[in-house]
């Protein structure tokens, strides 16, 4: 849970930026790969998490700008990637603009509970990270290059001169 505004804010930049690359990584061709029948595709992935910031903040008496949670998912690329951008961008802005610190010890109700916004932060996070996992596996599915996120991809291992980890 975050105590600080400012801790937050650090790790959202670098979580965010984690993000638009792999979001950056997918083309308008892979927006409909998914694991099966019934599933969510690459393209409600990405424009869920565009989705999700304003649609949980604003839980907390923010006012975010971005897209409307009950949107339809975009056709292209260019479009989910300017949502997760605007969103992003308004979050932040709105956190630095209305709150401080002892901000982060109230609770909103979110989803039928009580969460301390430094909680919330937390959440929004977590979730982001979850999804972006969930895509990459559908990435691979598509035959698209993967980012690394937290230490290199398959790929990248050739890029440091190293030979691929066994499987």
């Amino acid at each position: 849970m975050y105590r600080r505004i400012e801790d937050f804010v650090r790790n959202w930049e670098h979580e965010s930026q984690n993000t638009r690359k792999v979001i950056g990584m997918l083309t308008d061709a892979s927006l409909g790969q998914s694991v099966g029948k019934d599933h969510r595709t690459l393209g409600r992935l990405a424009w869920h998490l565009a989705q999700t910031i304003p649609e949980m903040m604003n839980r907390t008496g923010l006012a975010l700008t971005g897209v409307d949670h009950t949107a339809p998912v975009p056709k292209t690329l260019a479009a989910i990637q300017k949502g997760y951008e605007d969103a992003s961008k308004s979050l932040v802005s709105e956190i630095n603009g209305k709150w401080t610190d002892a901000s982060l010890e109230v609770e909103d109700n979110l989803y039928g509970e009580n969460w301390k916004r430094g909680l919330t932060l937390t959440a929004l996070l977590m979730h982001q990270a979850h999804h972006r996992g969930q895509m990459i596996v559908l990435m691979r599915q598509a035959g698209l290059k993967v980012p690394g996120i937290y230490g290199p991809a398959l790929e990248d291992w050739a890029t440091f001169g190293q030979p691929v980890p066994a499987v």
